[in-house]
């Protein structure tokens, strides 16, 4: 395999990535037709550069974050966006993203990535702004949010908080439950 150093690193991590055991230096190192010392020198590199890559006795691992995940059905006012994603930022979560159910358009997502406060309010002025509106207004409302946490314990704490503003909605028959797995 002809390649620079940069591809061969990127592809050293998604070889990495995908491996379920340990992946040996001598094995990189024949899959890239370089020496074992190269991708020692590679490995030492992707690790300069933030990547959790652990030796073992029989290999390299790409270490995976271990995060949580559930996607709520909610519904609420205009008014109560900003309560709503601060319960669940201050609780630990992290919205990703937000999807609406359309019975006409399918499932329609956008990504979001809010963990703290400030990043709810740069939201909120967004959408202030006037360029956008907000997508759960297309369903009256009713709108999913695929929150991730580093615990299950959080998620449930989350969904109390969701329920006890009454912001927690149930599953309508015509709605695909496969929707809820992507």
């Amino acid at each position: 395999m002809n390649m620079n150093g940069e591809m061969r690193r990127r592809e050293i991590l998604n070889r990495l990535s995908g491996a379920e055991t340990p992946i040996s230096a001598s094995t990189l190192a024949e899959m890239f037709g370089v020496s074992r010392q190269v991708i020692v020198q590679d490995i030492a590199l992707l690790r300069a550069t933030g990547s959790a890559i652990t030796s073992l006795a029989r290999g390299y691992i790409l270490e995976r974050p271990t995060t949580f995940s559930r996607v709520f059905k909610v519904n609420h006012t205009d008014e109560d966006v900003e309560k709503e994603l601060n319960l669940i930022v201050d609780a630990g979560g992290t919205v990703e993203d937000i999807f609406i159910y359309h019975k006409v358009y399918g499932t329609v997502r956008a990504p979001m990535g809010i963990k703290n406060r400030l990043q709810v309010q740069s939201f909120l002025d967004g959408i202030a702004s006037g360029k956008s509106s907000l997508l759960k207004n297309v369903t009256s409302g009713y709108h999913y949010h695929t929150v991730s946490a580093d615990n299950a314990e959080t998620l449930d704490v989350i969904e109390k908080h969701l329920c006890e503003n009454g912001f927690l909605a149930p599953l309508q028959e015509y709605e695909p439950n496969e929707m809820l797995k992507h």
